[in-house]
């Protein structure tokens, strides 16, 4: 007698059927990440960051510093009632929530932020003492 290894391999039509139930499922428990992708960006002048966050409203953001900690954060939900019957649904929108500790070198006072093309940018200007360089000759 040969003992044969069972291979029970989905078909194409199970795999496909499994993709969009797993989707289905996340969305319905609302498992997707709502966190945006930030860059920080750093000159002599300032450092600058930017989320990407289209499809939202200048409105919808809060931005907060406590304690050298700054916290961009927005509370967007997703439509509520809309009668769609998509198929797929991938612009879902969450309540999401980014912090960052500031350098000391950061001058709280003079930070901005603007949101222009889908994309918040703060602007974090650094203290006028951190700027001043100069060449310092040995001797």
């Amino acid at each position: 007698m040969t003992i044969v290894r069972w291979r029970n391999l989905p078909t194409f039509t199970d795999m496909f059927d499994n993709l969009f139930e797993g989707e289905q499922n996340r969305l319905s428990n609302k498992q997707y990440d709502c966190m945006p992708a930030v860059n920080i960006l750093e000159n002599k002048e300032a450092f600058e960051i930017e989320l990407a966050v289209p499809g939202m409203a200048k409105d919808s953001f809060a931005i907060n510093l406590e304690n050298n900690v700054l916290t961009i954060s927005s509370d967007k939900e997703t439509k509520a009632g809309e009668e769609t019957n998509y198929t797929r649904r991938e612009f879902v929108y969450g309540t999401f929530s980014r912090s960052f500790t500031l350098p000391k070198t950061v001058d709280s006072e003079k930070i901005s932020a603007d949101y222009e093309h889908g994309i918040l940018k703060v602007k974090l200007p650094k203290k006028e003492e951190v700027k001043l360089t100069r060449q310092i000759t040995i001797g």
